[in-house]
């Protein structure tokens, strides 16, 4: 019987290489919010809530989810026999909507004690197939074409399976064009707008869509299908959605109204596993191919990404990048690698995600703990 005795909570700060910009902000440090989840019989598990640091991409913070998780989500898992970490999503959406940053960094933890547990791979627990998954990478919005371009070819010439150039208005034709003119008919390019446009931009959507590339990811609003049918009509590229896609309800809709043809599936941002596995069990069963998103995940985040990228109807590469892509130091040991061939090895040796963590490493950047049991949650119920 799987029970989870205590969730400790940290929050890390971890500089980024580099800047990363999209078009709703910069992100130049991440605030991470970590958890580790104990059995209290000698078994953890690390994991990590996606949020942000603020708004722009999602409603969810690190300090929302931090509250929410404390308050809401720690309350209903700690304590409970389970048969199974497919129970967890259940227990946590009952009475209680949205949050799914803060519920996916609880649920996706449990799927990870419960293979530490079993001692056997997390990507296993899930039915995965792979033992190795393509690699692609996701560039942020340059100062000039001739800055993305410099960039993209550096990044081909490393093995990475697919470029995604992020865009916004004043940054985007011009940008991409530079792209395909210098790298060529056959370079795998996709765009991500993060919901940059209305269908007042058609004409630059239109010419986006002359350009041969892979698919344009979340051209309009963060929360629309029915634009995105408007448009998706309009064009022979392939629409992806991802903030629009928040459970196989939605991928229901986009199929009804046509509003795409490919999902990101980001297990961080949907709720979790139980949910990412709906949404690509419905995709596989409608002929509708998926990939991974990356959020800036440390590399506790990147190796729950990995183990679900490994499940059979995920065809395109997705943005799981190597460690050294954004951390001078990753939190994990062994960090996470590319080889030359542009595929990253699941770690199936070892149990879980197959990382450590480097507790001193994060014992360092460590700004604020605290500790959940069932025991906090009974000093706090009224007498």
């Amino acid at each position: 019987m799987l029970k989870v005795h205590s969730i400790t909570l940290r929050e890390i700060s971890l500089p980024l290489k580099e800047p990363f910009k999209i078009s709703s902000g910069v992100t130049t440090d991440r605030r991470i919010l970590l958890l580790e989840l104990s059995d209290g019989e000698g078994t953890s598990a690390w994991s990590e809530c996606v949020a942000a640091e603020w708004p722009n991409y999602f409603y969810e913070t690190v300090d929302t989810a931090w509250l929410v998780i404390c308050r809401y989500v720690a309350p209903r898992v700690i304590g409970r026999a389970l048969q199974s970490p497919s129970e967890i999503r259940q227990l946590l959406d009952k009475d209680f909507r949205g949050h799914n940053m803060a519920k996916a960094a609880v649920e996706m933890g449990v799927w990870e004690l419960e293979a530490r547990r079993r001692d056997i791979p997390l990507s296993r627990l899930l039915g995965g197939v792979r033992e190795r998954i393509e690699v692609g990478i996701s560039i942020g919005i340059q100062p000039s074409p001739e800055a993305l371009v410099e960039k993209a070819e550096a990044y081909l010439k490393e093995g990475y399976r697919k470029i995604k150039m992020k865009v916004m208005p004043g940054a985007d034709l011009a940008y991409a064009s530079a792209a395909r003119r210098a790298l060529g008919s056959g370079a795998p390019l996709m765009v991500d707008a993060n919901n940059a446009y209305t269908l007042d931009d058609i004409e630059t959507l239109l010419a986006l869509d002359d350009l041969g590339l892979l698919m344009i990811e979340q051209p309009l609003a963060w929360d629309d299908v029915v634009q995105h049918a408007v448009l998706q009509e309009k064009l022979k590229t392939p629409i992806c959605l991802d903030e629009s896609i928040t459970g196989p309800e939605r991928v229901r809709d986009m199929i009804a109204l046509g509003s795409g043809r490919i999902v990101n599936i980001k297990p961080g941002r949907v709720g979790g596993f139980a949910t990412s596995i709906a949404i690509h069990d419905l995709c596989e069963q409608e002929g509708i191919p998926v990939w991974c998103g990356g959020m800036l995940e440390s590399g506790i985040g990147r190796g729950y990404n990995v183990a679900l990228a490994s499940l059979p109807n995920f065809h395109f590469p997705g943005d799981i990048s190597p460690s050294a892509r954004y951390w001078n130091r990753d939190v994990v040991t062994p960090e996470w690698t590319m080889d030359p061939d542009g595929t990253m090895a699941l770690r199936l040796d070892k149990p879980g995600t197959g990382v450590d963590v480097d507790r001193e490493l994060i014992d360092d950047l460590t700004v604020r703990v605290e500790v959940l049991t069932a025991e906090t949650f009974a000093k706090e119920a009224p007498e």
